[in-house]
């Protein structure tokens, strides 16, 4: 047997402290089991866990629209639903959100401000990000109000054609078992207007409880009869000038919901190869293979020779009507003006030469669909090629199909390539990374197909939207947005505003059924438009005079978007000459999510200036996207959406997840989404107020693209909120009962060199707000604010004031009163716009300056910076002042001496005369002080902190036992050692290279700590070693 190898000292001496510990743990567990056995069981206590007992639930007892009473108790402590009680009901009830005017009926002096609000759509209620864009809203209108502008904010709401008709429909089937086709159009309809009356109030209640002041008088819908007259008005119009038009042209089409898409309800996905995928309106028992480039042969006429094509969907070679080869491509020259011979249907397909192919893509070579791809569209308009529709509206192949005729387009596919290669002409099939249109909707994939629709002429209206924005006529916010502005806009193509639906405006369009005619409906001069169905047949009569004829409505509506784009004007009552369209158009304010600033802003702009001459807005500010904490996009099938009311309220997990099982969604993406919330959510979302979440969104906002929200941070400013509750519950007690503000701002008497600091501070802080208001730069709007309240008035002043307050000096007391008071009320009407609940409940809890009569902070003007609080000086000297006081207190803290502490100061002389007269104040403000001196020369068993040019002392000798401090130091400093050593043969350990990268990065972190610790332990211990 090999000798065992001998113990290194350091080992030997790990070994004998590890032996030492586990003697002294078994020790003391030995002991403590003798105690327990000796402890007579009869006398053991009984320990009795009280349980808090549950708040009553808060009743409000105020009647809705009465103005709540708050001359009672202060509460002690800060409760949302308490504190956001019945305001609300009193400003509406008062008028408060109405524009205030002239006698005349004119506005006031300082001009308007106007919002249209973007009409959320009634498919539902409110999420996040409408309770961002209401934040936003509602803070730049309560400013304006209080800058003395004529405000209006004009709520509504939006019928969301497409949205909403699915919704209706999924319902109708899961609770009734029918069809809207089983049910009719008139009698649906119905259904959907119920929907629409029930969601539009939840989402009325919604903006009500996040403080929107909107003047409720003016609420419209986008299905209102003054709306409708405005849609039918613009379309008219824009029929007769050729503006719109009637023309069979490719458009995205579901062939589940059997009608067509705008781009924005269509997603495009990325596939990276081939992705077996099952599709909505096939057999939900299969899957179809996506993501592949598959390559077969034409046959060329009267030759052995074959050309290769490729495409990613081979059912469309059923409508095949050309190969496309680059005039340059000396492969294929001698094939020009030949044709090739289709497998299946033994037609003859032209080989045309074009600029469209990539001679060096694949073989060069081309097939061309187009029927039923956007690309090919364009060259079989060039080319002058046959159109071959080869889809029924419900995704089946149709008699061009010949033997695929009745196929589901992707059962075709795949019946298809087993022809091809059973003839032969099948080459390979290779993965390719492709892009995959589905509908938002549906999940169906979008379908290119021909269809006679209406579309609007965009180059004319595009280009003064440019210029526009060019010339400054309208500005957009931020920069990012207005470049996409004009890459989109520059490259515009026409609009589609067909959709084959029955929720919406029906199309004021009709064909004329001439007697003994054919009555082709392609033919566009065989429609005419009408604001009613009586124009339209004058209108009918006078174009066909003695013919005999009758006319029949489009059965279409208009797309979601031809209606919102009216909608600035709309509300004002346009095409009639109304009050509010002289007064209040064009609007001041366009704040809406980047995402829809061509879908829906651009169509604004370009409808208002071809239909009122005008832009409908001043400027447009795009917000950033509410994503969640982990930065994904909002989704109900994720779990991640949330209701604002459940943040405000708090709600717990057990009732989120019902509010799923309630929902729309497949049984399959409810589950998912329960996991999702179950993790997000374990503990459930706690009660934060309306006005803590406002302030939280708003202090996301910048220039980003994307809020990653994270709802914990939300009850990080409830805690704020309840921060300026006690702040101002304790001023009001520091004022007293008999407490009376000055008649004005300027404060009179000795003002003390906190209270010039905290002025100048609040100055800064008034400068900051109403600059990046102004910039519509929320984070540093909430920053400036959250400072000025957090660390200048909470921390700073009120704790320098307490002495005052409790003094004898009865000038620098009431000074000190004066200038709190006038940091509270400057302070609350500063916050008001972003947090309108609390700081009216405060404000009301204030005294009022003698001849103050307004009834509301609303009603108040915003704070404006006043000259003589900017005092740079009084900031410095408090500053300099308040830095010694922290240094002296962290010395007497450090050092454990609890009373009769003696600290010095050694400064400059330029120093001297400020730290000499705030030497009692500072005194005061240094717990366990009984001395505080001005030195040169400082005497021996100090101890020491600098600060710049300044040092500060504190005695302690004679204080404190330096031998027992520098022993229990030692001691410390040894166990950390001990600590840090372990870590760190255990990482020398020869295995250790296997250990996961994150337990490696653990122990680096640790033994970092421990170093820093027990370097800390050693400056300490040679400070105490100068001291003796």
């Amino acid at each position: 047997m090999a000798d065992t190898p001998e113990k290194s000292k350091n080992q030997e001496k790990n070994e004998a402290k590890r032996l030492a510990k586990l003697a002294k743990f078994q020790a003391k567990q030995e002991k403590l089991k003798q105690q327990e056995a000796t402890k007579d069981p009869s006398k053991k206590k009984k320990e009795v866990v009280k349980e808090k007992e549950p708040e009553p639930e808060f009743v409000n007892s105020t009647p809705k629209g009465d103005r709540k009473d708050t001359t009672g108790e202060f509460p002690a402590t800060y409760k949302p639903k308490q504190v956001e009680a019945s305001w609300y009901d009193w400003w509406e009830k008062q008028g408060y959100f109405k524009p205030q005017l002239k006698a005349d009926g004119t506005p006031l002096d300082k001009g308007t401000y106007v919002i249209p609000i973007p009409p959320p759509n009634v498919t539902g209620t409110l999420h996040l990000g409408h309770a961002l864009t209401n934040s936003i809203q509602d803070t730049m209108t309560r400013w304006n109000r209080m800058k003395g502008k004529s405000t209006l904010w004009v709520p509504g709401a939006d019928h969301a054609g497409i949205a909403t008709q699915v919704v209706v429909e999924k319902k109708l089937m899961r609770e009734r078992g029918i069809t809207r086709h089983e049910l009719g159009r008139e009698k649906f309809i119905d259904e959907v207007h119920a929907w629409k009356s029930v969601y539009i109030d939840r989402i009325y209640n919604q903006l009500r409880r996040l403080g929107g002041s909107l003047d409720w008088d003016r609420a419209r819908f986008t299905m209102d009869p003054m709306l409708v007259e405005a849609v039918n008005e613009a379309f008219v119009r824009m029929h007769d000038d050729g503006t719109i038009y009637r023309a069979n042209r490719l458009v995205n089409w579901d062939t589940k919901l059997k009608t067509a898409l705008s781009n924005l309800e269509v997603e495009n996905i990325e596939l990276a190869g081939r992705t077996m995928m099952s599709v909505p309106d096939h057999d939900p028992k299969k899957q179809y293979e996506f993501g592949v480039l598959i390559s077969f042969a034409y046959q060329v006429e009267n030759s052995d020779e074959r050309i290769v094509v490729a495409t990613t969907r081979l059912e469309t070679m059923l409508g095949d009507t050309a190969i496309a080869v680059h005039p340059s491509d000396k492969r294929y020259t001698h094939l020009h003006g030949k044709f090739v011979i289709h497998p299946f249907q033994n037609r003859r397909i032209p080989i045309v030469p074009d600029e469209y192919p990539d001679p060096e893509f694949g073989t060069g070579a081309v097939k061309i669909t187009p029927a039923h791809d956007f690309n090919d569209f364009i060259v079989g308009k060039r080319q002058n090629l046959e159109f071959i529709n080869i889809f029924t509206d419900d995704g089946k192949i149709n008699d061009f199909g010949g033997e695929f005729a009745g196929l589901q387009r992707f059962d075709a596919r795949v019946a298809v390539l087993e022809k091809l290669k059973e003839k032969g002409l099948y080459v390979d099939t290779q993965d390719n990374k492709m892009m995959l249109p589905i509908c938002t909707r549906s999940g169906n994939i979008v379908e290119p197909l021909m269809k006679p629709q209406w579309w609007v002429n965009c180059k004319e209206m595009a280009d003064k939207a440019c210029e526009a924005v060019r010339t400054g006529e309208m500005t957009i916010q931020p920069n990012a947005s207005e470049k996409e502005w004009f890459r989109w806009l520059e490259n515009i193509q026409d609009w589609c505003i067909s959709r084959q639906l029955w929720w919406g405006h029906r199309v004021p369009a009709y064909f004329v059924v001439i007697e003994g005619d054919q009555n082709d409906r392609n033919r566009e001069d065989r429609w005419v438009s009408g604001r009613t169905y009586e124009e339209a047949l004058e209108r009918a009569k006078t174009k066909y005079p003695g013919a005999k004829i009758t006319i029949e409505q489009d059965e279409d509506v208009l797309d979601t978007w031809f209606s919102s784009g009216l909608w600035p004007f709309s509300i004002m009552g346009w095409p009639k000459e109304t009050t509010d369209l002289k007064t209040f158009f064009p609007n001041s304010l366009l704040e809406t999510g980047w995402d829809i600033l061509f879908f829906w802003v651009a169509r604004m702009v370009m409808m208002s200036l071809k239909l009122t001459g005008q832009v409908p807005f001043k400027n447009v500010f795009c917000h950033a996207m509410v994503r969640d904490a982990h930065g994904r996009k909002m989704s109900k099938s994720l779990g991640n959406v949330i209701d604002p009311l459940d943040v405000i309220e708090g709600v717990s997990l057990l009732k989120l997840q019902q509010g799923l099982e309630n929902s729309n969604l497949d049984p399959r993406e409810v589950a998912k989404a329960k996991e999702g919330q179950a993790k997000d959510f374990p503990n459930g979302i706690p009660e934060c107020g309306t006005d803590a979440l406002r302030f939280t969104l708003l202090a996301y906002t910048s220039a980003g693209r994307d809020i990653n929200l994270d709802i914990l941070r939300v009850d990080g400013y409830r805690k704020f909120c309840n921060k300026i509750w006690n702040a101002t519950r304790f001023a009001n007690m520091k004022l007293g009962d008999g407490f009376k503000p000055s008649e004005t701002q300027n404060i009179e008497g000795k003002v003390p060199l906190a209270g010039k600091w905290i002025l100048s501070k609040l100055n800064k802080a008034i400068q900051e707000t109403n600059k990046h208001l102004e910039q519509m730069n929320f984070m540093q709007a909430t920053t400036a604010i959250h400072q000025f309240w957090l660390y200048e008035l909470c921390d700073v002043y009120l704790e320098v004031c307490k002495p005052v307050f409790d003094g004898e000096d009865l000038e620098a007391k009431n000074a000190a009163q004066q200038v709190l008071y006038t940091c509270l009320d400057q302070g609350l009407k500063l916050l008001h716009p972003f947090m309108p609940f609390v700081t009216e409940e405060l404000y009301q809890r204030l005294p009022r300056r003698p001849n103050d009569k307004i009834p509301s902070i609303m009603l108040t003007e915003f704070p404006q910076p006043v000259g003589q609080w900017d005092n740079l000086q009084a900031e410095s000297d408090f500053e300099f002042v308040n830095a010694v006081i922290g240094k002296a207190r962290s010395l007497i803290s450090d050092y454990g001496i609890k009373q009769n502490a003696t600290v010095y100061v050694q400064c400059p002389e330029s120093r001297k005369a400020v730290m000499q007269e705030q030497t009692l104040v500072s005194k005061s403000l240094i717990k366990g002080c009984t001395a505080l001196e001005l030195v040169t020369d400082v005497p021996a068993g100090c101890a020491l902190a600098t600060l710049g040019d300044t040092n500060v002392y504190l005695l302690v000798r004679g204080q404190i036992d330096i031998e027992a401090e520098i022993s229990k130091l030692e001691q410390k400093a040894v166990k950390l050692q001990g600590l840090h050593d372990a870590i760190l043969v255990r990482t020398q350990a020869d295995g250790y290279k296997q250990v996961k990268q994150e337990v490696v990065q653990q122990d680096a972190e640790k033994m970092a700590n421990y170093a820093n610790e027990i370097a800390s332990l050693k400056a300490s211990i040679s400070q105490f070693e100068k001291l003796k």
